[in-house]
Protein backbone atom coordinates (compact mmCIF):
# COMPACT_ATOMS: atom_id res chain seq x y z
CA UNK A 1 0.00 0.00 0.00
CA UNK A 2 1.36 3.65 -1.20
CA UNK A 3 0.43 6.98 0.92
CA UNK A 4 0.43 10.32 0.12
CA UNK A 5 -1.03 13.41 1.73
CA UNK A 6 -1.82 15.72 -1.09
CA UNK A 7 -2.05 19.65 -0.47
CA UNK A 8 -4.66 21.14 -2.81
CA UNK A 9 -5.03 25.13 -3.54
CA UNK A 10 -8.58 25.63 -5.14
CA UNK A 11 -10.38 28.45 -6.72
CA UNK A 12 -11.47 30.68 -4.64
CA UNK A 13 -14.80 29.92 -2.55
CA UNK A 14 -14.75 26.42 -3.89
CA UNK A 15 -13.00 24.88 -1.05
CA UNK A 16 -16.24 22.74 0.23
CA UNK A 17 -17.37 21.80 -2.99
CA UNK A 18 -13.77 20.22 -3.98
CA UNK A 19 -13.63 18.28 -0.63
CA UNK A 20 -17.05 16.86 -0.76
CA UNK A 21 -15.82 15.77 -4.35
CA UNK A 22 -12.43 14.37 -2.92
CA UNK A 23 -14.36 12.65 0.00
CA UNK A 24 -16.42 10.64 -2.44
CA UNK A 25 -13.04 9.13 -4.14
CA UNK A 26 -12.40 5.54 -2.96
CA UNK A 27 -8.71 6.41 -2.87
CA UNK A 28 -9.15 9.42 -0.94
CA UNK A 29 -9.35 8.14 2.61
CA UNK A 30 -9.19 11.54 4.06
CA UNK A 31 -10.18 15.49 3.40
CA UNK A 32 -10.36 18.38 5.08
CA UNK A 33 -10.57 22.01 4.51
CA UNK A 34 -7.50 23.92 5.71
CA UNK A 35 -6.55 27.75 6.26
CA UNK A 36 -3.15 28.86 5.14
CA UNK A 37 -1.31 28.21 1.90
CA UNK A 38 -3.36 25.42 1.15
CA UNK A 39 -7.11 25.09 1.23
CA UNK A 40 -7.16 21.59 1.42
CA UNK A 41 -5.32 18.53 2.72
CA UNK A 42 -6.09 14.71 1.95
CA UNK A 43 -4.90 11.42 2.64
CA UNK A 44 -4.80 9.30 -0.28
CA UNK A 45 -3.92 5.66 -0.82
CA UNK A 46 -2.87 3.48 -3.36
CA UNK A 47 -2.16 -0.07 -4.21
CA UNK A 48 1.19 0.80 -5.11
CA UNK A 49 3.25 4.20 -5.86
CA UNK A 50 2.43 3.95 -10.05
CA UNK A 51 -1.64 3.32 -9.07
CA UNK A 52 -1.28 6.54 -6.03
CA UNK A 53 0.73 8.74 -8.76
CA UNK A 54 -2.36 7.54 -11.69
CA UNK A 55 -5.15 8.45 -8.80
CA UNK A 56 -3.65 11.93 -8.10
CA UNK A 57 -2.44 12.55 -11.49
CA UNK A 58 -5.83 11.80 -13.08
CA UNK A 59 -8.59 12.08 -10.38
CA UNK A 60 -8.10 14.29 -7.76
CA UNK A 61 -6.13 17.01 -9.79
CA UNK A 62 -8.18 17.09 -13.15
CA UNK A 63 -11.53 17.96 -9.73
CA UNK A 64 -13.33 21.08 -10.83
CA UNK A 65 -11.93 24.30 -9.70
CA UNK A 66 -8.62 22.46 -8.81
CA UNK A 67 -5.56 25.51 -9.03
CA UNK A 68 -2.62 23.36 -8.17
CA UNK A 69 -1.13 20.48 -5.56
CA UNK A 70 1.56 19.11 -3.57
CA UNK A 71 1.94 15.66 -2.74
CA UNK A 72 3.65 14.28 0.17
CA UNK A 73 4.66 10.33 -0.56
CA UNK A 74 4.59 8.73 3.08
CA UNK A 75 7.76 6.82 4.04
CA UNK A 76 6.15 3.95 5.80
Amino acid sequence: MATAIVLVNTDPGSEDDVVESLRKLDAVKEAYVSYGVYDIVAKVEGKSLSNLKEIITHRVRRQENVRSTLTLIVAE
